[in-house]
């Protein structure tokens, strides 16, 4: 388990690829205000900061942005433990538990089955009070004939 700051200009985590590291500060995910704290193959965890272009008209955090913050914790610790390969999300099912309208959250993703061809991952994200804001739980296939991938 490493402690990081993709946001920072510092080397890749110990264990974390240069690329992976540089994966994690681009896309969606910096989109999204990511910020990992824990980087390993057994636990990932970040923090991501309720801002207004994440909440719905109502005024709270869009329940698609905790899916993919559920989606991205899973698949950041699965790839880390499938070296052989990329991993990608087959199913992501995530239960809205309270709704969140302003502070930081905290989403942690922890393995639940790693297995030859898939995993399963389940992910918390909780609030600044740690109290539960969302759940999920996303299976990954282990695809190790990356060329094959989105063709």
């Amino acid at each position: 388990m490493t402690s990081t700051d993709p946001h920072s200009s510092g080397p890749a985590p110990v264990g974390v690829s240069p690329d992976m590291a540089t994966l994690l500060d681009t896309g969606f995910g910096k989109l999204l205000g990511l910020r990992f704290v824990e980087l390993g193959p057994d636990r990932v965890t970040a923090t991501y900061e309720v801002r207004p272009e994440l909440l719905q008209p109502f005024g709270i955090v869009h329940g698609g942005v905790h899916c993919a913050v559920v989606e991205s914790l899973a698949s950041t610790g699965a790839g880390l433990w499938f070296q052989d390969g990329h991993v990608v999300g087959v199913n992501n099912s995530t239960d809205f538990l309270r709704a969140a309208r302003d502070g930081v959250l905290t989403g942690e993703a922890t393995p639940i089955h790693r297995g030859r061809t898939q995993q399963l991952w389940l992910v918390t994200i909780t609030d600044e009070q740690n109290r539960p804001i969302a759940r999920g739980q996303v299976r990954l296939q282990n695809i190790a004939d990356t060329g094959s991938i989105g063709r």
